[in-house]
């Protein structure tokens, strides 16, 4: 380690040489109170900008320790120091000059959930802190500005690390509060567990968001007013009592005329199974965190997955039970996407009609009477839905023009302006008065979702998976939430709606690239390659994906997100 005395004279060494000078700046250097890291050096000015990281021991923060010796604790206060960070690197940025990415400042930007992120972490027994940022070396032209970089690094930096990682410089009720909720939201999360729920909506939430393209709370939206026959009260650490809706295990279907909150309200419990920050309106919303949205995904690749709980007989004897193809139709889709996430482990499935393919949800009792059962391949979830809560598996779905899901249901609730009313006992009415169609049984079982025997089963449908020989490095190519790309396999995830941030797609893209090199050696299912990447990640955050050097711009993605990236990767070989 060399000290920042000696980073500014080998600043002034290569001032005006040519831009790969600055490459001679890579190592460690002390500063008071700190440590600057410089992991990676750019190129050229034009090309991604340089990786650094800050060290900081706990004892030099002043953080009590309490507010980071719980995993949900620490997750919090690592998003409150980044956001401050962030917004300190914000108000610096290109202030430098020179050309290309000159000058930039910057690091992850995290949104209205609260997410584990490379960027920043704490050691949850030290309290030290690493924080990781990006930087554009100036230059002009290829030519080395050294006066420039050394303004960066000796008058910006020290400022936005002072204002934002001591304890004594930064807002301490705020950060309290934020420790607050993140107790509060955890504990809400047990009392749902421990009494039997899904999720739970509290009273006052204001779940319609901005527009399309943001996450922020709508201003002036109607607040979420439970029904009183669902009302629960659960009480709080730090905010007391709280009272919402809380969904019971089971079948819950939510209906209504259009543009009446169905959609708003599955789309808030989507995204419950990630905590949010305090303003976003959503900070009570609750789900149970494996809960996965379902959906049609006409033409993504199915590799050997089980989907004879819904497709069976098709033409041309094609075997369901380890169905393959590179253009999936809408329901096959749809019945591959709920195989992959009762194997992920999930126990609640989220479904809206307005993205389902109309022939897995329902067939009507006209068309049976036309097409009877045994000419048609296709066994509509309908029909399969109370084998799956018996296996111990909940749904909640919008619907709203399939009466038909009213008579399996649990919990039937009508959304009316955007408020929901409990109309169980009238729905139950009105369908045995009906009394045109219900539900058939299906023999079949359910296997909880678990598709993947032992690796020791010979012949299974999805117990191995392997890779060929790879030379050199992985080129990784990230558009938004929409997809991902290795070298040239592009991986589709459009459909993957519970993906609420690019660095998770990145990391899903480190994560394929970590399991093709390391774990899919033939001998590993799926299930227990997402097992070994979770264990990695429990051990060593998320940047263990990338091994030991410092890391910015990745987020944790969830198992299930894991799982729906490889069984997409048109790569992935299953023997």
């Amino acid at each position: 380690m060399k000290t920042h005395s000696e980073l500014r004279s080998l600043l002034r060494s290569i001032d005006h040489r040519g831009y790969p000078a600055y490459k001679s700046l890579k190592g460690t250097y002390g500063f008071p109170g700190y440590l600057l890291e410089i992991v990676h050096v750019q190129g050229d000015p034009f090309a991604s900008p340089s990786q650094l990281s800050i060290h900081i021991r706990g004892s030099q923060t002043g953080i009590p320790s309490a507010f980071y010796s719980e995993r949900w604790r620490k997750r919090a206060l690592e998003d409150h120091l980044l956001r401050l960070f962030s917004s300190a690197l914000d108000r610096y940025s290109h202030k430098a000059g020179g050309s290309g990415k000159s000058g930039f400042l910057g690091t992850s930007r995290p949104g209205q959930e609260i997410l584990e992120r490379s960027a920043c972490r704490i050691d949850e027994t030290s309290g030290d802190i690493s924080m990781c940022f990006e930087a554009g070396f100036p230059a002009a032209g290829r030519t080395v500005l050294a006066g420039n970089l050394e303004k960066m690094l000796f008058t910006f930096l020290p400022d936005v690390v002072k204002g934002t990682l001591y304890y004594s410089s930064i807002d301490q009720e705020r950060l309290k509060e934020t420790i607050e909720l993140a107790d509060d939201q955890k504990c809400l999360r047990d009392f749902i567990t421990q009494n039997g729920y899904i999720a739970f909506i509290a009273d006052g939430s204001v779940l319609p968001r901005e527009s399309g393209i943001s996450q922020r709370p709508l201003k002036g939206a109607v607040r979420f007013r439970s029904p009183d026959s669902l009302r629960v009260e659960a009480d709080l650490p730090h905010a007391g009592k709280v009272s919402g809706m809380a969904i019971r295990r089971g079948i819950t279907v939510i209906a209504g005329g259009g543009y009446h909150g169905k959609s708003t309200v599955l789309g808030a419990l989507e995204r419950g199974v990630y905590d949010h920050i305090a303003g976003d309106g959503r900070e009570y919303v609750v789900t149970d965190q494996t809960a996965v949205k379902i959906r049609a995904e006409d033409g993504r690749s199915v590799k050997g997955t089980d989907i004879s709980l819904f497709i069976g007989d098709l033409p041309g004897g094609t075997d369901t039970r380890r169905f393959c193809t590179e253009n999936a139709s809408g329901s096959t889709s749809q019945a591959a996407g709920l195989a992959e996430a009762l194997e992920a482990g999930s126990r609640l499935l989220l479904i809206d009609e307005d993205t389902s393919a109309t022939n897995f949800m329902v067939r009507d009792a006209l068309m049976l009477s036309v097409i009877s059962r045994d000419m048609e391949p296709i066994t509509p979830l309908l029909e399969v839905a109370g084998a799956l809560k018996k296996s111990g598996i909940s749904m909640i779905l919008a619907v709203g023009s399939s009466g038909s899901w009213f008579y399996p249901a649990d919990t039937i609730l009508q959304m009316d302006m955007w408020l929901p009313y409990d109309i169980t006992e009238k729905a139950r009415k009105a369908a045995e008065k009906f009394g045109e169609f219900k539900p058939g049984q299906t023999d079949k079982e359910i296997s909880a979702g678990r598709r993947v025997p032992a690796p020791a089963a010979a012949g299974s449908a999805r117990g191995r998976s392997e890779h060929g020989d790879r030379k050199g490095r992985v080129k990784v190519r990230v558009n938004g939430l929409d997809s991902f790309s290795l070298d040239r396999s592009e991986v589709d995830m459009r459909a993957v709606e519970q993906i609420v941030d690019n660095e998770q797609m990145y990391a899903l893209a480190k994560v394929l690239v970590y399991a093709r090199e390391k774990l899919m050696d033939g001998r590993r299912s799926l299930s227990q390659i997402a097992d070994e990447i979770e264990r990695l990640i429990d051990e060593k955050g998320i940047q263990g994906l990338c091994g030991s050097v410092p890391v910015c711009g990745l987020a944790r993605p969830r198992r299930q997100e894991i799982l729906a990236a490889m069984n997409r990767w048109r790569g992935l070989k299953i023997k």
